[in-house]
């Protein structure tokens, strides 16, 4: 908690330093990864980081570990996406005849950085771009996604962010846009796999660890077999009897435990990535606020560094209603840094906002 600024936080101005301390931010939800960088930000709201994306590009949004959508630090990306393209694919495997072949990847991949080179293009420009070079068979319809059909494609919109070939581009009215990273980061390359994987192994240890294969395995969607042999330059410890890995030499513990109330939004990254979870999510927390076994889902209140209670937010205007819904008693103390933590989300997310204690009746996502 201490090194992704949940303890104390960083000062105002470092949005990225924020995002790499947290190995990426999730921001499938946009106002999440707002809400998880700005309150670990000294006076922050969701313009600091809305300027550091946008403006001054210290942050990019595109397609992190798992295949999922992240905001990390621009300084970072040349690291991110020659690690993630030196590992396995993480999308799915596609039914016939949805899956492309290996050459029929190869030719979209480098249609989609071809077409993206110059432009920022819509989901649709970015389609009729591929077909135009390709040909019809890379936008047909065969794609299962929402209630809808896709165009095959967008199978590969990760695996082009892996590459290094496409990130997000600005909202163009309520639609989505993507670009190449060199245009949105002028010189920006791929490091080799190799020394990504280094890198992106200590800092995933630094944040995260101890850790076991399992862990690293679940949080980069790869075997554990790959978990192990990325895990090798590590130094081994001891976790509650089980083994597992930290970065050489960073063996030291707090002598005490965290204390205090945290509110923490959809897919914080340390909710998502911290181990053991069923000591994260100690207790009834392991029923109400995992979906499936899967973080996340819910936002979460953390008390002394464990799950505590669930909570949810709906916004009307400058009015911020948020319910929390506890699995705990609170000390009066307690009580007081949750009013507080309420106070850090309203100013975040530059609303007004009231709380209610008591259950939160919709379910994950909502």
């Amino acid at each position: 908690m201490a090194r992704q600024y949940l303890i104390e936080p960083v000062g105002v101005g470092a949005p990225a330093d924020v995002a790499a301390a947290m190995c990426g931010a999730h921001a499938q939800i946009l106002s999440a990864a707002e809400l998880s960088i700005g309150l670990r930000i000294a006076g922050a709201d969701r313009e600091v980081v809305r300027r550091a994306l946008w403006e001054d590009r210290t942050l990019v949004k595109t397609f992190g570990p798992r295949g999922t959508v992240h905001l990390l630090p621009a300084v970072d990306l040349p690291m991110w996406t020659g690690a993630l393209s030196g590992l396995a694919s993480s999308t799915p495997a596609r039914p016939d005849p949805v899956r492309f072949t290996t050459e029929q990847t190869e030719e979209v991949l480098a249609a989609i950085g071809d077409a993206l080179a110059g432009s920022e293009l819509t989901v649709d420009e970015l389609t009729e771009a591929i077909v135009d070079r390709v040909g019809a068979w890379a936008g047909e319809r065969t794609m299962d996604a929402f209630q809808d059909k896709w165009p095959r494609w967008r199978q590969l919109t990760s695996s082009a962010a892996h590459r290094g070939v496409l990130c997000f581009g600005p909202v163009r009215g309520r639609r989505v846009t993507y670009t190449h990273p060199r245009r949105w980061l002028p010189g920006f390359s791929p490091e080799g796999a190799e020394k990504a994987l280094h890198n992106l192994v200590r800092g995933y240890l630094y944040a995260y660890g101890p850790a076991t294969p399992a862990h690293l395995a679940k949080w980069l969607n790869i075997p554990v077999r790959s978990a192990i042999d990325l895990l090798a330059a590590s130094e081994a410890v001891h976790l509650e009897g089980e083994q597992a890995w930290v970065n050489p030499g960073d063996t030291t513990t707090p002598d005490e435990g965290p204390r205090g109330v945290r509110l923490l939004p959809y897919f914080d990254a340390f909710v998502v990535a911290a181990q053991p979870r069923l000591r994260l999510f100690a207790g009834a927390a392991a029923t109400r606020a995992l979906a499936g076994g899967q973080a996340g889902n819910y936002p979460v209140v953390l008390v002394d560094g464990v799950v505590g209670g669930v909570w949810h937010q709906r916004r009307a205007g400058s009015r911020l209603a948020l319910t929390v819904e506890l699995l705990c008693d609170l000390t009066p103390s307690q009580r007081k840094a949750l009013d507080d933590q309420v106070g850090l989300v309203g100013a975040v997310t530059q609303a007004n906002p009231t709380l209610t204690l008591g259950p939160v009746k919709v379910g994950p996502h909502a």
